[in-house]
């Protein structure tokens, strides 16, 4: 553990950052006299009801009526939050169309791989979701039916979703990435009255052509009553497609002047269906409600992140990923969002720093990856951009290895903060991050996020300090679920999460809680090592091995063998030029043995051709361990949930040779 932190809060910034007006806020209301972090997340876990009120009349939660309860039963699952309230969240993500001050600046930035760029203002948005949203119901379209999209990174999903959930309807979205066949599995389930569908993506230079997968996921799903085209590739949109019926134009549904109409909803009602990666069966539909995501939304995005009316966002996404959510919920704070539809490395590893400094972002979201990517390139964004607008530098997808934090620092400006980010698809949320008044340590995340009763605990259900234990949540949030998709009696949801321990959010990640109160986050306890009785972390190991300038990236597990043997493999990609000899093995290990543990050095080193992972950059430890201990590939993972199959099927071959 570092003794020094790597960055620390500016008391002198100017403005000061939302969280010190709402605990000022937060101690006027509760008669307390909190003063750090740790005393407002104190409160927040212990009065629910008062954190979360004071949330909800903070950030001005329009409704109906003004709320009376806030948490009626703590139950989880089961939680009921805000009874009696009826919200939209359109209507929130639309309100800064009506402050003269904004109404004429971008609410989106769009902006292709090859450099296109337009702009959507927060009037001309407000006016193209009335009229989307009217076309939608002069289709049938209203309350809790469901719209999807198969769509890449633009602002024609965003304009699509906003109209839907205007009209309190469920909207759900894949990326085109996916085959029909694919995309099917995900949006099918939902039996969808409307499909908003783009011609293709842009990726690695290359735009890919789309329309007749298209015209497959429209014929795999029977509920259609609509599709509607949109010209992302500029060759016309899906106009030559004569199989598809009842095709409209996205230009032409969108082009009418209507104000939006929204319809008030329950609190607890469905706005979006996410899933999970999919990789072993059908992926799980996991359904969020209005009222969840926008108090949710509010707090993660105005209290951790900071962002206020008339800044910047930019995270890199796409619309299989949650961060897509969360990148359409800067629209609840008034905060113009970066579209971006294009590989995050093309045509180099500048790329997003590059948007980031063209679009002033105040935040920029990446994944690991582009740090360790801009190291091994020499990159120094912060002497070659203007960055002077960057603050906050989020990353997420899994964590961020212990030398990227200097590295910021010292590349991109001492004077942006790392904000770390542990959440998940799951909660469509975070679980523990930053906050701009709390001190960054290398490899670690600050604090628990305001609102999130988080611990780390034994198998015993004991909490733990300074130790590895399973990730556990122990009291509701208003984001979690309020069911899974054709799952009516709730069985699939209560086995995922609270099987282990019943009443508690379990998640399924190794963590340990410093005597600090920081979060270092170690890997899936589903992939759990096991040297010698100790649980290990892989991301431990991924913090020193993929910091050697050889590797490209590499992948460890541990598979129990029959007869009671275990074998714990270190798998690499091999950077242009390297080769994997004695001299590379032997300097891995002494890297490990030194900068980890003895415990935490492979049995063997092996070269591979390339990691697999899910869709959302994921490494498939548990698939490639299964394969290892003599599963079938088929058994192991949906091609369709895998970012390169023939990267997995490798492993299948590497295992099948093994055993010969």
């Amino acid at each position: 553990m570092t003794t020094e932190p790597i960055w620390c809060p500016n008391p002198d910034q100017t403005p000061q950052p939302q969280i010190h007006a709402f605990t000022e806020f937060a101690n006027t209301r509760s008669g307390r006299n909190m003063v750090s972090y740790d005393d407002l997340w104190q409160w927040s876990v212990k009065d629910l009801e008062g954190f979360w009120g004071a949330v909800w009349d903070f950030f001005d939660v329009i409704a109906d009526e003004p709320f009376t309860e806030v948490l009626t039963d703590r139950s989880m699952p089961g939680a009921t939050w805000f009874p009696g309230t009826r919200v939209n969240y359109a209507e929130h993500a639309l309100r800064a169309a009506l402050d003269d001050n904004l109404a004429d600046e971008p609410a989106i930035i769009t902006i292709t791989e090859d450099g296109n760029r337009s702009e959507t203002t927060w009037r001309e948005l407000r006016r193209q979701v009335g009229s989307v949203a009217a076309w939608l119901r002069s289709q049938g379209v209203g309350q809790g039916d469901r719209v999807v999209g198969y769509l890449p990174n633009t602002h024609h999903t965003l304009i699509a979703f906003l109209a839907s959930a205007s009209l309190g309807a469920v909207w759900s979205a894949c990326a085109q990435d996916y085959a029909a066949a694919g995309a099917a599995t995900k949006l099918g389930q939902l039996e969808p009255t409307v499909l908003f569908a783009a011609d293709g993506y842009f990726w690695n230079g290359t735009g890919f052509d789309r329309r007749d997968q298209v015209a497959d996921l429209a014929a795999r799903i029977p509920s259609l009553r609509a599709v509607v085209g949109v010209d992302n590739l500029g060759e016309g949109a899906l106009d030559e497609n004569s199989t598809i019926d009842n095709l409209f134009d996205w230009d032409e549904i969108s082009s009418g002047d209507t104000e939006p109409e929204f319809v008030r909803v329950d609190f607890d009602t469905p706005l979006w269906v996410l899933y999970s990666s999919g990789t072993t069966g059908i992926p799980k539909g996991i359904v969020h409600s209005h009222g969840g995501v926008v108090i949710d939304h509010l707090r993660l995005l105005g209290l951790q992140l900071d962002v206020r009316p008339g800044d910047r966002f930019f995270w890199y996404t796409n619309t299989n990923w949650m961060m897509w959510n969360l990148v359409a919920s800067a629209l609840l704070a008034g905060v113009t969002t970066v579209c971006f539809d294009g590989s995050p490395l093309y045509p180099g590893p500048r790329r997003l720093w590059e948007i980031a400094a063209d679009t002033g972002a105040k935040v920029l979201g990446v994944s690991p990856g582009i740090f360790l990517a801009g190291m091994k390139a020499g990159l120094e964004p912060g002497k070659e951009l203007d960055l002077s607008a960057l603050q906050t530098i989020g990353a997420t997808g899994a964590p961020v290895p212990a030398h990227c934090y200097p590295w910021v620092r010292d590349a991109v400006g001492e004077n942006v903060q790392l904000a770390s980010v542990s959440g998940g698809t799951d909660v469509v949320s975070g679980f523990a991050g930053s906050a701009p008044n709390l001190e960054v340590w290398e490899g670690e995340l600050s604090a628990p996020v305001l609102g999130v009763a988080l611990e780390s605990w034994d198998d015993d259900g004991q909490p733990l300090t300074g130790e590895v234990g399973e990730m556990v949540i122990t009291a509701p949030m208003p984001s979690m679920p309020v069911k899974f998709w054709n799952d009516p009696d709730g069985t699939r949801y209560r086995d995922t999460y609270f099987s282990m321990f019943p009443g508690v959010w379990r998640h399924g990640d190794w963590i340990t809680i410093t005597e600090r109160g920081s979060v270092i986050i170690s890997g899936r306890s589903d992939a759990t090592l096991n040297r010698h009785g100790v649980r290990l972390g892989s991301a431990d190991i991924y913090d020193v091995v993929d910091g050697i300038p050889e590797v490209a990236e590499s992948l460890v597990i541990g598979a129990e063998q029959p007869g009671g043997g275990y074998w714990m493999p270190l798998f690499v990609v091999l950077a242009s030029g390297a080769s994997l000899d004695d001299g590379l093995r032997e300097r891995i290990a002494r890297d490990l043995r030194e900068k980890a543990s003895p415990r935490h050095v492979p049995d063997d080193i092996i070269a591979v051709p390339a990691i697999p992972h899910t869709r959302t950059g994921k490494k498939l430890e548990v698939p490639v361990k299964r394969l290892i201990q003599g599963h079938a590939l088929e058994k192991v993972a949906n091609p369709d949930a895998v970012d390169s199959f023939e990267a997995l099927s490798y492993f299948a071959r590497f295992a099948k040779n093994s055993e010969g």
